[in-house]
C-alpha cells in the first residue's frame, strides 16, 4: 500500500526521528549517573546507594526495550532511506552499548555490598574514581558528538580511549601487587578487578557511538579500522 506525503505525515515523520534521537541522550544521561553513583557508593562504601543503583537498573532496561521498539516500528511504517535509515540503525546499536554499561553499574553496585565489610587500601579508590572520570567524560562527549552528528568531534573522542586503558592497566598492577603480597587481599581485589573492567569497557562503549557517528554522516562502516583509517575517512570531503 503506498503511503501518503502529505506535508503532515512529513512532519510526523521528522518528529519521530527527532524523538529517538532525544530518547537516547536521555538514556545516555540515565547511564552516566548510574555509573556516577555506583562509584561513588563503592568509595565511601555507602550500601545504601550501592542498592539504590542495582534497583533503578530496570529503567536502563526499559529505555532500551521501549526506544528499540520505536525503531522497529520506523522501520516498518516509514521504510527509510540514506541517512534517516543510518540514523535508526546508528540508536538500535548505541542503545545497546548503553544498556550494557547500565549492566556494569548494577555490577559495580553488587561488588559494593560484597565488600562493605572488607578493609581495603584508599589508594585503590582514587585510581577507580580517576579511571571512572575518564571513561564518563569519553562516554559524554561520544554522546554529545552524537547529538550534533559531527564526526570530527566523534574521531577525536575516540582517540582518548587510550588514555582510559592506561589507567586500566595501573589498576591491575596495584591489584596484582596487592595479590601478590598477601594472598588474603585476593577475594577483594578480584572484585575490584571486575569493577575497573567494566569502567575500561566504557570507553569501549563510547568508542563504538563515536564509530556509529562516523557511520551516520559519512555513510562509511568504520567497526574494525584503524584510527588513521577513521580520520581519513572523516577528512574526506
Amino acid at each position: 500500500m503506498a503511503h501518503s506525503t502529505t506535508p503532515h505525515t512529513y512532519r510526523q515523520y521528522d518528529k519521530e526521528l527527532e524523538d529517538i534521537r532525544t530518547r537516547v541522550l536521555a538514556m545516555g544521561g540515565l547511564v552516566e549517573r548510574q555509573i556516577a553513583e555506583a562509584v561513588d557508593a563503592l568509595v565511601s562504601g555507602d550500601v545504601e546507594k550501592a542498592e539504590a543503583v542495582i534497583s533503578q537498573d530496570y529503567r536502563v532496561n526499559a529505555m532500551d526495550v521501549s526506544i528499540d521498539e520505536e525503531c522497529t516500528q520506523i522501520l516498518a511504517r516509514r521504510q527509510p532511506t540514506a541517512g534517516d535509515l543510518r540514523l535508526v540503525m546508528a540508536v538500535i546499536k548505541t542503545i545497546a552499548d548503553l544498556e550494557r554499561i547500565g549492566d556494569g553499574a548494577e555490577r559495580i553496585g553488587r561488588t559494593t555490598v560484597r565488600l562493605s565489610e572488607r578493609e581495603k587500601p584508599a589508594n585503590i579508590f582514587d585510581s577507580i574514581s580517576s579511571l571512572s572520570s575518564h571513561a564518563l567524560g569519553i562516554l559524554r562527549d561520544s554522546l554529545d558528538a552524537f547529538a550534533r552528528m559531527d564526526a570530527e568531534a566523534a574521531l577525536a573522542v575516540a582517540a582518548r580511549d587510550t588514555q582510559v586503558d592506561a589507567r586500566y592497566e595501573s589498576i591491575l598492577r596495584q591489584l596484582i601487587t596487592y595479590m601478590m603480597e598477601d594472598p588474603r587481599n585476593i577475594s577483594w581485589a578480584v572484585e575490584l578487578i571486575w569493577v575497573a573492567r567494566a569502567l575500561e569497557r566504557i570507553g569501549d562503549h563510547a568508542c563504538n557511538i563515536c564509530e556509529y557517528v562516523i557511520y551516520l554522516v559519512k555513510g562509511k562502516d568504520v567497526r574494525h579500522t584503524s584510527l588513521e583509517g577513521m580520520e581519513q575517512i572523516v577528512r574526506e570531503k
